[in-house]
């Protein structure tokens, strides 16, 4: 048998070996600004500046100094044209290409200023402030105009769609006792009259622990059992009975609504479907999470600070028990705070309010007794 050499050469017919394969580059996807298409390219670096290619031949000029690099995938160069079409863009994934791309260009810094963007940026700041204004000034301007549009029969049949909601929100039983009844209703006779208030007004003190009062819509307050056992005589009490009397009188409760309901609100007001669940629930919130504004604050304590005077009886005992209750309370609890915010400055004015009693007491010691024990024998939650 005859050995051949390795390079024993046959007539030609053995090839030499063939060098290792290199793989083919990734190719580039070309977006042209005019379609959501995507298109395979090929590029072809020239002097000045870059051609993209087309498998139809097509050929889109890009000069150098005019490539920008935009924000796109991880190992992606994402490329754009500033004089080009707005929307067309160039992906390239092939490394060697991306780096060829960036030795010819002097700009490639990602692009953030581009005028879509800042227009973007403008009418997106525009529609914020927008919103803000609204909601800031429209929305308490269009609840200023509405309540006095709303019948005083809607709103009694709104402060009754809500009135079971507050009392299971409280936990609270209504208080029974015969002789504390008769006091508190003495009080408050003695409130309206000396306040000149016309909406009939249903009092009722609830059997809770929670130190709070709450107006609703139609003329009905709650005591709430917890502010009565913190009063030291009857006049604190009768100032802020007197304060939620400001409350009804100036409509506060419908104005709190329309403005936290708003567009909801407004169709339930046109089409008279306010009696379903999630409307009572949502209006008994609006109540007692409300804060009110600081303009009708006021006002209810001017309402307050006069109708005490119109008695003969000085407003300051008010100012003392809701100051004491909020520093008690802080802000970890329903509580006088969360409804009717106290400052040391609206403490300060009641005592500038103050005068020396010229008028009969409200209630007597034994009526006092009375309204403190109403609710003897139940629970408080």
């Amino acid at each position: 048998m005859v050995s051949m050499s390795p390079d024993f050469d046959a007539g030609g017919d053995v090839p030499p070996p063939l060098p290792a394969e290199a793989s083919a580059p990734s190719p580039s996807i070309y977006f042209d600004g005019v379609t959501n298409r995507k298109h395979a390219v090929t590029l072809r670096f020239e002097s000045d500046h870059l051609d993209i290619v087309t498998n139809d031949s097509g050929v889109t000029a890009w000069r150098y100094d005019d490539v920008r690099m935009v924000d796109g995938v991880p190992g992606t160069l994402r490329l754009k044209c500033v004089t080009g079409l707005p929307l067309a863009r160039l992906n390239v994934s092939d490394a060697a290409t991306q780096a060829e791309i960036r030795d010819r260009t002097k700009s490639l810094e990602i692009d953030r200023g581009s005028p879509q963007t800042g227009r973007i940026v403008g009418w997106s700041l525009a529609a914020i402030c927008s919103i803000v204004l609204i909601v800031a000034f429209g929305v308490p301007l269009v609840a200023e105009r509405m309540v006095p549009l709303v019948p005083m029969s809607f709103e009694r049949r709104l402060g009754g769609v809500v009135d079971n909601q507050v009392r299971l929100i409280f936990g609270g039983k209504t208080c029974t006792d015969p002789e504390g009844n008769a006091a508190f209703a003495k009080m408050v006779e003695k409130l309206r009259e000396a306040s000149r208030l016309e909406t009939p007004l249903q009092t009722v003190v609830l059997a809770t622990s929670i130190p709070n009062a709450v107006a609703l819509p139609g003329g009905k307050i709650y005591l709430l059992n917890g502010l009565l056992q913190k009063a030291n005589d009857p006049d604190e009490i009768a100032g802020v009975i007197a304060h939620e009397m400001g409350h009804v009188a100036h409509r506060d409760q419908v104005r709190v609504m329309i403005q936290n309901g708003g567009t909801s609100f407004l169709i339930g007001l046109l089409f008279g479907d306010i009696t379903g669940s999630a409307a009572a629930i949502f209006a008994a919130r609006s109540l007692i999470d409300a804060s009110y504004s600081r303009q009708a604050e006021g006002n209810a304590d001017a309402f307050a600070i006069e109708t005490m005077h119109a008695l003969g009886r000085s407003p300051a005992p008010m100012g003392e028990l809701l100051f004491r209750v909020t520093g008690a309370q802080g802000n970890n609890s329903i509580g006088i705070l969360a409804s009717h915010p106290l400052t040391e400055e609206r403490r300060e004015l009641m005592r500038r309010e103050d005068r020396a009693a010229t008028g009969a007491e409200i209630l007597s010691a034994t009526e006092w007794r009375a309204l403190k024990n109403i609710c003897r024998g139940q629970r408080a939650k």
